[in-house]
């Protein structure tokens, strides 16, 4: 059983103990959208200072809102377009530090002031990815960025 609770220590054992409790969760169920509902409330128990954590998942050439926390989202993302859509052009994670200097950058919720994005690569496909934001400028780092593609790495072989 879950429950809310403060995380202590390092940022890292912190991440540490986030992965632990994401394969706790996930290990034994092989619904998707169940395992993305978990993981991402999961990641908004967990991570201090954000307004917005969740999946949009690649369906029809474009990225279309999944399982999240936070206010209503855009529905559907074309790839190339804004943070989320970049990091599936690129195949690469989009870490931006102040989302009004993104070119394009889609403003869903007008008190981001950044996010980071991790593209979930299945079978060497975009399957999807994981969007984060936050109210703060310049919220995450290479400790954030490397945990968070180990997340969702851990996420991949249950989706």
């Amino acid at each position: 059983m879950f429950q809310q609770m403060q995380y202590s220590g390092t940022k890292q054992e912190g991440y540490d103990l986030l992965l632990k409790q994401l394969k706790a969760l996930i290990e034994d169920e092989s619904d998707g959208i169940a395992n993305l509902s978990n993981a991402s409330a999961l990641l908004n128990q967990f991570l201090e200072d954000v307004n917005w954590v969740g999946f949009y998942l690649w369906k029809e050439d474009q990225l279309v809102l999944g399982p999240f926390q936070g206010l209503p989202a855009c529905v559907r993302i074309p790839s190339g377009k804004g943070v989320c859509g970049t990091a599936v052009a690129e195949k690469a994670v989009q870490r931006v530090a102040d989302v009004h200097a993104f070119p394009g950058h889609i403003a869903c919720d007008a008190a981001t002031q950044s996010e980071i994005v991790v593209p979930i690569i299945k079978n060497g496909k975009i399957h999807g990815v994981l969007d984060i934001d936050s109210p703060s400028k310049d919220r995450f780092d290479e400790t954030d960025e490397i945990n968070l593609k180990a997340f969702v790495d851990t996420l991949i072989p249950h989706l």
